[in-house]
Formats: C-alpha cells, sequence, structure tokens
C-alpha cells in the first residue's frame, strides 16, 4: 500500500472508531430498505434533466437509505445544479456527496441519501497500479463513499461506489480490495456494513469472489424476484449494479424496478439487520 492509500485509510478508521458503541446487550432486528441507482447525472434515456422523478422514485419507494452513483454537482452539463443539495430537498432526506473528479467547473461523484443523520462521512480514492504494459493515463479516478448513519437500533456503515467500467478486471480488483479495506473498522466494531453500487462487473467476476472471501454476501442472492439485470435501462441484459451486506444482516426481499429515468434500473432491497 502507497503511503497516500495508507493515510486515507487510517483517516477512515479514525472517522469510523469515532462511531464506536459497546451495547450492554444485542441490539435489537431491524427493517431496513435500500435503494441502489445509477442516475446519469440526473438525465434519462434521452438525455432530459429529471431530477424530479430521481426523487418521486426515491420517495415511492420508501427507502430508508439510497445510494446513488454518477451524481453531479455545479457542473455545466447539469446547470449548473447542485444535485445532491436539490435530491435532499426534495427528498427530505440527509445527504453526503463525494467527489471522485472534477468535471466542467464542478464535482462529480457519489452520494447518499439517508432517511436518517449521518453521523459521519468521507470519500476514499481508490488508487491503482498499472500492470505491466498497462498505464493509468486517461482512466476515470473512483472513490468509495463512506458513511455513519445513525439508525433505529445503532449505527451501521455504508459504502457506496462506482467501479471502473473498463473491459476487463484489473482495475476493479485493485478497488474493491481497498473498498474492503476500509470496511475492516467497522466490521472489528461489530456495525452492520453494506457495500453497493455500481460495481460494473458482471456475476462470474472475480470482484465478486474477492467480497464473498472478505465475509460479505450478495443480498439479492436468496430474496430476489426476477433476473437482477439492471443495465441498459430499456432493455436490460446484465447485471452490474449490486449490494453487498457482512454477519446477520439478511435480505427479506429484492427487486430491479422498472424506470427509465437513467440508463440503469434502480435496485431496491428489504433487509432486516441485527
Amino acid at each position: 500500500m502507497t503511503p497516500i492509500a495508507r493515510f486515507v485509510v487510517l483517516a477512515v478508521a479514525a472517522l469510523l472508531a469515532g462511531c464506536a458503541t459497546a451495547p450492554p446487550a444485542p441490539p435489537p432486528e431491524r427493517e431496513v430498505t435500500v435503494l441502489v441507482y445509477n442516475i446519469r447525472a440526473g438525465k434519462d434515456l434521452a438525455g432530459a434533466e429529471n431530477l424530479p422523478r430521481v426523487a418521486e422514485l426515491v420517495r415511492g419507494t420508501g427507502a430508508d437509505l439510497v445510494l446513488l452513483q454518477e451524481v453531479d454537482r455545479n457542473t455545466q452539463r447539469s446547470g449548473p445544479v447542485d444535485q445532491p443539495a436539490v435530491l435532499a430537498r426534495l427528498t427530505g432526506y440527509s445527504v453526503a456527496f463525494g467527489r471522485t473528479i472534477s468535471f466542467q467547473g464542478g464535482d462529480y461523484g457519489v452520494a447518499i441519501l439517508s432517511r436518517w443523520p449521518i453521523r459521519r462521512d468521507t470519500l476514499v480514492p481508490l488508487l491503482v497500479t498499472a500492470p505491466p504494459g498497462r498505464t493509468t493515463e486517461n482512466r476515470e479516478q473512483r472513490g468509495v463513499l463512506v458513511a455513519v448513519v445513525d439508525a433505529p437500533g445503532g449505527p451501521l456503515a455504508v459504502l457506496d461506489t462506482h467501479l471502473d467500467h473498463t473491459g476487463d478486471d484489473v482495475w476493479r480488483m485493485q478497488e474493491i480490495a481497498t473498498v474492503l479495506h476500509v470496511s475492516r473498522t467497522a466490521v472489528g466494531q461489530g456495525m452492520p456494513v453494506l457495500i453497493g453500487g455500481d460495481l460494473n462487473a458482471r456475476p462470474e467476476s472475480a470482484v465478486h469472489e474477492q467480497l464473498r472471501g472478505a465475509g460479505f454476501r450478495d443480498a439479492w442472492e436468496g430474496c430476489g424476484a426476477g433476473d437482477a439485470m439492471t443495465f441498459p435501462a430499456h432493455a436490460p441484459d446484465r447485471r452490474i449494479d449490486y449490494l453487498y451486506v457482512n454477519g446477520a444482516t439478511r435480505c427479506e426481499s429484492a427487486g430491479v424496478l422498472a424506470s427509465d429515468a437513467s440508463d440503469h434500473r434502480p435496485v431496491l432491497y428489504r433487509l432486516r439487520l441485527r
């Protein structure tokens, strides 16, 4: 791990350590509804601005937590509009935003909407090293937004990410390794951890082997209804959007929602956390 990466991970550990609790008894079981959604910078399939539709969809699902990818803040192509702030206002939720790159005079990245207060949050850059014969030139920087949410029954850690979109796993494998490294502090403190977003990895990808090897489970398995395909929204033929859970968390139901508000379809999960 590079010195910069080590510093970032230590900073996240400090963030999560400040949220450590020592409950006298196991926390009660609680229901949490999670929506995972790549919103394509707030544009629908025709390229029209449609943040109000996204907000309406969020409200209609009754989701407690929303993990968003491809979110703009004050970019030229989006107004400029502070999309995280607008979505927070239209839904009444708390919001955290993580900038992964500067773009068109503003910021672009990932965001978390929460029905409950967001105690702390930080964006961890997903740094990669080019293997022999490859270069990181022209590669889009990615990140993971880490938030601690004051949910009923105790805090939970939410990690929202958007992994590299290119054809093989060479970058995604490095990126998910950092995501998992970041998650270990929360796991060690006994907090439920949710890892979700647009992983750009089909089910056969080795990215999922890494997640399973670290003790996480694909929330869809065992509870999902339908084929789980999320992209492209008009005729989905691949699954690249996911939610992973750990510990005693289990999925009650999950489904892909039919919507053309983005080029991805949103996925809604109903979980039981302990």
